[in-house]
């Protein structure tokens, strides 16, 4: 797994053979990273990663500049290669929490500007999972939640969907929550 830009491009980490998860692939994340960046200045941003598997997420907002980053993952396995991952880094802006996503988006403690969701594609909840994070208290105002899920979701008719983008097998979905 590799960085793709910002203050930590290039550097490399090696994930365990033995993990479940699937790192979003180098092409999905920089042609995404690429929308976004039309959308919000990713310095002094506060962003929530949930389901965070390997980190490459939470690392390429890091490397961005983000603020605060905060990274959710359920797996203990996972939590600890995360923690290692970002003691080495040493960048007081990652957060690491071993808990339940769906758990959290329920009850948060804070509210974020991005929120970025890459849970198993056969979730049984992924479908319900731009009410929890548009709905509840996790995004703030005009905050950005984006979703990478499989091409069997559409989530078109969302009234807070802003587009679609196709990378691969990639499937990602941005939506904006609307200032109440």
């Amino acid at each position: 797994m590799r960085v793709i830009t910002g203050k930590y491009k290039g550097r490399h980490f090696d994930v365990p053979r033995s993990f479940k998860a699937r790192p979003t692939t180098d092409f999905a994340k920089e042609n995404i990273f690429n929308v976004l960046r039309s959308y919000t200045d990713f310095e002094n941003q506060t962003v929530l990663d949930i389901f965070a598997g390997t980190g490459s997420i939470s690392l390429e907002f890091l490397s961005r500049g983000c603020s605060r980053v905060v990274s959710i993952e359920i797996d203990r396995q996972h939590c600890a290669f995360l923690r290692t991952l970002f003691q080495k880094l040493g960048d007081p802006a990652s957060c690491l929490l071993h808990a339940d996503a769906l758990r959290y988006l329920s009850k948060p403690t804070e509210t974020f500007d991005i929120v970025f969701a890459d849970p198993p594609y056969t979730m049984r909840e992924l479908p319900s999972l731009p009410e929890l994070v548009l709905q509840g208290n996790v995004l703030k105002p005009e905050g950005l939640f984006i979703l990478e899920h499989g091409s069997s979701n559409d989530f078109s008719k969302h009234p807070f969907f802003m587009e679609h983008r196709v990378y691969g097998s990639v499937n990602f979905t941005i939506f904006r929550k609307h200032a109440q």
